[in-house]
């Protein structure tokens, strides 16, 4: 524990206080020299990853105000997926393979993206699963939903939260936020629980949205099982997973979409309102519609009340907009033949920090 009082001063210094009021040291200045010391040597060995959660280590001992929580804040961003440091100190495996490697090079890079997501998304995917925790509230979970709908669509409900959740734990691990694997609550859904903070309201997002990108995926691929075999079950699957990523697309308390509005500017929210209601008014029906407008009333609130970011996100209004139109389309193609329509309950996906 540290000193009661400054070293430096002699003030008084209260349990919890980061820094000394008087003449600001820093309670955990030594903390933070090995933090520091281990995410240079992680960025020396080409680990991102660890070097990023070493840095947002540090800056739980920092107070928010400091300059030293701004420059680390900074250089977490420049190690970031995407920034121009991390492209210019990280060039890709597949990239560095067709320079060398020739005609086997050039194959790798045609094939780049079907590798890059057997090594990485397709590894993580399967991460959770070796979570006992997991396991055992899945497994929980499964035989709630199995008494009620059924072994077959239990199982694709589950599959389907479980790939959004991991959709959350990849971007996670992308930007070396430490999390938990994801637990199944029967009736409510799914979280993952986080260990640390995103750095700013990007990185926030871009967490947020990854969930239902992720379950995008999930139930665009139960429509092509469906195409392919003729089995309503797959459609059923494929429409409750969209209808249930959409609700997690409200913009408010810790839903996704929350996340996803908290990176734009208002003039950007206007843009997502906007095509929340053309969504309304062009491609919901029934029950439908009370869910977008409910995205619709929340948005509005968000643009007009809540406080917005100043730097433009292109990025995250892509992907927030592209999930609304894409999760609605889904959402309202009918299911001919398949009795077990949407659960009646309300199952959501999440985070929580700890």
């Amino acid at each position: 524990m540290p000193d009661a009082v400054c070293p430096d001063c002699g003030t008084e210094v209260a349990p919890g206080l980061l820094a000394c009021p008087s003449c600001r040291r820093l309670v955990y200045s030594e903390e933070l020299k090995k933090l520091a010391a281990q995410a240079e040597r992680a960025e020396k060995a080409g680990d991102a990853v660890a070097a990023m959660g070493a840095w947002r280590d540090a800056l739980t001992y920092l107070p928010s105000d400091s300059k030293q929580y701004v420059v680390i804040s900074a250089r977490i961003s420049g190690l970031a997926p995407g920034s121009s440091a991390a492209k210019s100190k990280h060039p890709s495996a597949v990239a560095r393979g067709a320079a060398g490697a020739g005609a086997l090079g050039l194959f790798l890079w045609k094939f780049k993206i079907v590798i890059a997501f057997i090594l990485t998304k397709g590894k993580l995917l399967l991460l959770g699963l070796t979570k006992m925790s997991t396991l055992v509230s899945m497994f929980t979970a499964f035989g709630v939903y199995w008494s009620l709908w059924g072994w077959k669509f239990a199982g694709g409900f589950i599959v389907s939260m479980y790939i959004h959740e991991m959709g959350h734990v990849a971007k996670l691990h992308a930007y070396g936020i430490r999390a938990d694997a994801p637990m199944f609550i029967p009736g409510l859904g799914a979280f993952v629980r986080l260990r640390q903070y995103p750095a700013n309201p990007v990185e926030n997002a871009r967490v947020g949205l990854a969930g239902p990108l992720w379950g995008l995926g999930a139930s665009i691929a139960a429509y092509i099982a469906f195409f392919a075999t003729g089995a309503p079950i797959w459609a059923g699957i494929g429409k409750t997973g969209a209808v249930l990523n959409l609700f997690n697309m409200i913009p408010v308390w810790q839903l996704d979409g929350s996340r996803g509005f908290g990176s734009l500017t208002r003039s950007q929210r206007w843009v997502a309102t906007t095509a929340v209601g053309a969504a309304l008014l062009f491609l919901s029906e029934g029950s439908l519609t009370l869910l977008l407008l409910a995205i619709l009333v929340c948005a509005l609130y968000r643009s007009i009340i809540a406080e917005p970011v100043e730097k433009p996100d292109l990025v995250g209004l892509l992907q927030y907009v592209v999930l609304i139109a894409a999760l609605t389309f889904l959402a309202m193609m009918p299911v001919r033949g398949f009795e077990g329509l949407i659960p009646q309950v309300n199952p959501t996906g999440g985070m929580g920090v700890e």
